[in-house]
């Protein structure tokens, strides 16, 4: 699919979303989507769920464990390898 897909509005302003985009979007019979003009262009959107934003903040702060563990071991192999680091004056 181009990624356009031209339909039919219907006497009461319906419209059917392609199946293809319906399953890339996972976008199923009655669920919500969020519409709105953006730019002169009307936007339909599956809206963020507070379960995927969470999941979403839940990766990030395991990302962020991840560097910093890497980033403590990488520290702790410069002191072994350099040793204390000279008083500046």
């Amino acid at each position: 699919m181009s990624g356009i897909e031209k339909r039919r509005v219907g006497d009461r302003g319906q419209v059917t979303l392609p199946k293809e985009m319906r399953e890339e979007f996972d976008i199923g019979g009655g669920d919500e989507v969020e519409i709105r003009k953006e730019s002169g262009k009307i936007i339909i959107e599956k809206p963020i769920t507070r379960e995927d934003l969470a999941a979403g903040y839940r990766a990030r702060a395991d990302r962020l464990r991840e560097l910093h563990d890497e980033m403590n071991g990488v520290s702790q192999e410069a002191d072994e390898y350099l040793g204390d680091a000279p008083e500046w004056e």
